[in-house]
């Protein structure tokens, strides 16, 4: 009983401890700002680390992912409803992207936004 009592007080222990680890919006934002790079060189990034991406929509992928086109590449954008529906973002769009390089095992790398807007 003491070990089971253990074995689940250690998981909860490490499983607030995760959320010390994860940045937060505020340090992305200011991350990113420092950080403005192509979308070649994103892909290039360790996961995590906080970048500044500015191109077009090429296409609405599904859901919340997007493909974001700039001189140098394409890269798959994942914005969460709430950000891409209020602005109706589609394919033309010209944006300025800020989130964080998503790097997976199986899949090719991506970008999670945090904040995204439209220029001209």
């Amino acid at each position: 009983m003491k070990k089971i009592l253990i074995t689940a007080l250690t998981g909860l222990a490490l499983l607030g401890s995760a959320s010390v680890f994860a940045k937060s919006d505020s340090m992305v934002l200011q991350d990113a700002a420092k950080n403005v790079v192509s979308i070649a060189k994103a892909k290039t990034l360790a996961d995590e680390t906080a970048v500044t991406l500015t191109g077009s929509i090429v296409k609405h992928i599904s859901g919340d992912d997007f493909e974001l086109k700039d001189s140098s590449g394409s890269i798959v954008i994942d914005v969460d409803d709430d950000l891409w529906k209020p602005m109706q973002l589609k394919a033309g769009d010209k944006v300025r992207v800020v989130g964080e390089v998503d790097t997976h095992r199986k899949k090719p790398t991506d970008i999670e936004v945090i904040k995204i807007q439209k220029i001209k």
